[in-house]
């Protein structure tokens, strides 16, 4: 009973993977493929668990589990491989299920006395320490204030970037003039506050609207702006041609300031 519904439980969280992965995160680099392979193994796991029955392969699950919940911690506290999770409600629940399978293969290997204190003690210490990530998000660069835009030069093309020298990108589905990035998105990608001025000597109008929240946002061309929480210092471009959050994302290339 308990290798049946860790396999359900694998395949539960693998299908939330799965759904993140046709929806944006296949356009990430690295991160893409290892969701693609974390779907693959959760769902090959979940067949010979089901299958076998065999000790072995409810230690592969409860490892895989732990290993999974331990790579989305680490991408909401520091990043994984140049990208920055952020709170949101699939990642929650996946890393519950990924707690909750970990805890029922344990019991599957073994339901002594032994094994279930050491797993009562995993699961709890993995709750809390994922309730400790999540509550305490990584705070992600956002630009503030009245500053002066900037052209720089990253990865050989002169891009827009905030007074702090990050990349700024525009959001395919923004409309003109109205910006559609709320919630989750503005937290993956934060807006850009409003009274920007321009970088000197370069082409096109820096504007400003109003977002539902009151705050206002700035806009090049019209179009609003955005950081991106996956990029860490000046010079990285890591969010252009991602699409994520319902859209494409693009960095906005212009002429070199004087």
């Amino acid at each position: 009973m308990y290798g049946i519904a860790g396999a359900v439980l694998l395949i539960a969280s693998g299908s939330i993977h799965l759904d993140l992965y046709l929806t944006g995160y296949r356009t990430i680099p690295t991160i893409g493929w290892l969701f693609l392979l974390q779907v693959i193994a959760a769902y090959v796991l979940a067949v010979a668990i089901a299958v076998i029955r065999h000790p072995l392969a409810y230690a592969a699950g409860a490892a895989f589990a732990l290993g999974t919940l331990g790579g989305y911690l680490l991408s909401l506290k520091v990043g994984l491989f140049g990208f920055t999770e952020v709170r949101t409600t699939a990642g929650i629940v996946a890393a519950i299920l990924d707690v909750a399978t970990f805890a029922v293969l344990a019991l599957a290997i073994d339901r002594g006395r032994r094994i279930i204190g050491a797993t009562a003690v995993v699961s709890v210490v993995a709750l809390g320490l994922t309730g400790a990530a999540v509550a305490t998000p990584k705070a992600a660069p956002v630009a503030t204030g009245s500053q002066v835009l900037k052209a720089r030069t990253v990865n050989g093309q002169d891009l827009l970037t905030n007074a702090n020298g990050l990349t700024l990108y525009t959001f395919a589905p923004d409309g003109a003039g109205k910006s559609v990035c709320y919630g989750a998105c503005a937290a993956y990608w934060p807006p850009v506050a409003g009274n920007q001025a321009g970088p000197p000597g370069v082409s096109g109008k820096i504007g400003t609207i109003k977002r539902s929240d009151g705050s206002t946002q700035a806009t090049y061309n019209g179009h609003p702006l955005y950081t991106y929480i996956g990029d860490k210092a000046p010079g990285s471009d890591a969010g252009n041609n991602i699409n994520l959050n319902g859209g494409l994302w693009k960095d906005v290339p212009v002429p070199a300031g004087g």
